[in-house]
Order: structure tokens, then C-alpha cells, then sequence
């Protein structure tokens, strides 16, 4: 079992210095990222597959209409015409959510047109969304959770002769550790990457990025009673105000031009 584990580690090693100088478009932060594009594309098929087959669509004309238009420009801004972009509306007037899966497919619910105001507070949510694309965060989680799996492996492996008592401790602190040390901060650096891309898109696309501000200061009162940020996968809304008027700059010179 040593033995292959170290083997594991030594193939993951070479992975690494192999994929690890990918970049993230727009931010340039440098990413690891194991599984080649068409491999998570096809995931997000699956996964676009299934949701559309387990939620009612909206037929709601006006909401199909303003979303199919922020769509196309945002789209049109973010440097990959070659994927499958499409989006779906669905019914659920109480579900202040959208997404975006790997390979283009967007899904927003009526909830979410309520909060989101006018196009650009539409164009907000659509260009964080199309950021968690382009920047292939959803197979740079996937990635890191790899190397998470093998690293328990390893711990238990070398804890096979151990009190079983001792083994368990050790096991629920590592599980916490990577939690809340590792996986919730990844991901939480994956929204302020998407809301920062998503920023410059819109603007790009021609929508004035100071509605970001407007449109998650609309969040705030929607999502009352939300986890505290240290043990919440997204940003705290404050946090993601405050980054946002810090990139506002940036913004606005891709806004005015």
C-alpha cells in the first residue's frame, strides 16, 4: 500500500508540474488543473442533462427574453466562442439562484430576476457565472480534491497499526482540517475570482459595472441569515462589496472604452 501510494504521489507530482501553469483568464492567477477540458465539458453535459429533466422551465417570455439578451453579450466578451454556450429559465419564483456549468450551459430561476434589477444587475450574475466557466473552476475543485483523497489515504495507511481510537481522531481532525483549512477557502477564492472576471465582462459587454454594488447590496437583504464567511463557501456579502470597489477601477477602464 506504501508503495503505491508513493507512486501515486510521484505521478501526481509530475501531473502537477505538468498542468500547474495554466493560467485564469483576466486574473492571471496560476492554477492546477488535472483533468484535460474535454473531460469536465462532458461533466457539465451530464450534469445540464439532469437538471433539465428534474425542473419545470419558465415560459415566462420577458424573463426568457432579458436573460437570451444578456447572454449573447456577455458571451460575445468572453474569449471562448468555441463552447457550447446556451441557458435554460426556470420556474422558481423563490429560488434566488443561477448557474453555470463546464461546456457553456447557464440556467437561471425566476427567483433571481427579482433581485437582480435592471440588465446589468442581470449582467452581474451572468458574468459571474460565464467567469466560473472560462476560468475552469469547477475541474480545478475537482483537481485539489484529488490530492485531498490521496493525503487521507496516506494518513490512514500509515496509521494501519494504530489504536483505532487514535485513528479516528485523527481521521474527523483531517476531515475538518482540509474542510475549513483547504476546500471551503478554495472555494471562496473561486467566487471572488468569478465576481472579478465577471466584473470586467460586463463591462465589456457595455454594461456599467457599478451596478455590481447595487445588485449584491439586493443580495444582502434577500440572503439574510446566511453562515458566517469562515464556515460559508462563498464570500460574505460585505467581503464581496468591498472587492468589488476595489476592482471597480479596472472595471470602468474596460467600461469607458
Amino acid at each position: 500500500m506504501n508503495r503505491w501510494i508513493a507512486g501515486s504521489i510521484c505521478c501526481l507530482a509530475l501531473l502537477a508540474g505538468v498542468f500547474a501553469c495554466q493560467k485564469a483568464p483576466l486574473t492571471g492567477r496560476t492554477q492546477f488543473i488535472l483533468l484535460p477540458e474535454r473531460v469536465d465539458i462532458r461533466l457539465g453535459e451530464l450534469a445540464y442533462e439532469s437538471v433539465v429533466e428534474s425542473q419545470r422551465r419558465s415560459l415566462n417570455p420577458l424573463h426568457r427574453l432579458r436573460v437570451r439578451r444578456v447572454v449573447e453579450r456577455i458571451v460575445a466578451v468572453s474569449g471562448r466562442p468555441d463552447l457550447n454556450w446556451r441557458y435554460e429559465v426556470f420556474a422558481g419564483p423563490d429560488v434566488i439562484n443561477a448557474f453555470a456549468l463546464p461546456g457553456g450551459a447557464i440556467g437561471v430561476y425566476t427567483g433571481m430576476m427579482r433581485v437582480a434589477g435592471p440588465d446589468a444587475g442581470l449582467a452581474t450574475v451572468i458574468g459571474h457565472e460565464v467567469g466560473h466557466v472560462i476560468a475552469r473552476h469547477g475541474a480545478e475543485r475537482m483537481s485539489s480534491g484529488a490530492i485531498i483523497s490521496l493525503g487521507h489515504v496516506a494518513i490512514l495507511a500509515g496509521m494501519r497499526n494504530s489504536d483505532p481510537e487514535v485513528v479516528r481522531s485523527v481521521r474527523e481532525a483531517y476531515a475538518v482540517g482540509t474542510s475549513v483549512g483547504a476546500s471551503l477557502p478554495f472555494s471562496r477564492q473561486h467566487e471572488s475570482e468569478a465576481d472579478r472576471i465577471g466584473l470586467i465582462l460586463m463591462a465589456q459587454a457595455g454594461y456599467d459595472p457599478r451596478e455590481a454594488i447595487g445588485f449584491w447590496e439586493r443580495m444582502a437583504q434577500a440572503g439574510r441569515g446566511a453562515p458566517m464567511e469562515f464556515l460559508s463557501t462563498h464570500p460574505s456579502h460585505e467581503t464581496r462589496i468591498a472587492n468589488l470597489r476595489e476592482w471597480m477601477p479596472e472595471a470602468l477602464s474596460h467600461y469607458r472604452r
